[in-house]
């Protein structure tokens, strides 16, 4: 459960300000605005604490309770700017489009690739395949899990597939996430970056119906806040 303890304003009011501002292409002075014309006057500066307080927390819930998705994964990593300087966001998918994990980076590297996939494996199992594309620093991190489940006695490696055009469909999921990225001309610092990105995805997700089809995006979204 997130801990709301000494906020000044109520549980959903905030939540409302989050999930608003993570799913919708709002600037945080037009929705200081859209709060203000419902009666709640709070400034912009308190809204970007609010999204970058609680949405990593948030995004964490809807990780592990998600519904399971497919053993066949795509995995792939696009560029957001966060201090002037790009970064990279890591994202998984299904093959039939379900998020399985995002992960922002300050490198793209093999620690970083390996790091990845480990996050993949706790909350999703293990898959049969991974489709990645020619990055020898997502190869070689395949490599290294493979490398650490045959020691823990995994008998069959995860195969390594590398089709560009299987992958398209991770690509194609990143355009959700940079059209919610774009207006917003980059992050002023990396921690803010991987909070609101992790909310968007949250967002995303919700979207997806991969919580709980048919109920409010928003109860969802407030649900995993215990």
């Amino acid at each position: 459960m997130i801990s709301f303890k000494g906020a000044q304003y109520p549980k959903d009011v905030i939540l409302f300000a989050v999930f608003f501002y993570v799913r919708y292409g709002v600037s945080y002075r037009d929705l200081e605005e859209i709060m203000g014309e419902r009666g709640v006057f709070v400034d912009h500066t308190t809204l970007n604490r609010w999204v970058t307080r609680y949405s990593g927390a948030i995004a964490e819930a809807a990780r592990r309770r998600k519904v399971p998705c497919d053993c066949s994964w795509r995995m792939d990593e696009t560029y957001i700017k966060a201090k002037g300087a790009w970064v990279y966001l890591y994202r998984a998918v299904d093959k039939h489009g379900k998020t399985l994990d995002f992960m922002l980076s300050e490198r793209r590297n093999k620690p970083a690739a390996t790091k990845f996939f480990a996050r993949m494996l706790e909350v999703n199992g293990l898959p049969r395949k991974i489709v990645i594309d020619k990055s020898g620093a997502n190869t070689a991190g395949l490599k290294a899990i493979n490398k650490m489940l045959k020691g823990f006695g995994c008998p069959i490696p995860i195969e390594k597939v590398r089709r560009k055009y299987l992958n398209n469909i991770v690509e194609q999921d990143h355009r959700f996430i940079k059209r919610r990225t774009r207006p917003m001309l980059g992050f002023k610092s990396f921690n803010s970056a991987s909070a609101t990105l992790a909310g968007i995805e949250t967002a995303h997700m919700i979207r997806k119906g991969q919580l709980t089809p048919g109920v409010c995006p928003f109860k969802q979204f407030a649900e995993l806040a215990g």
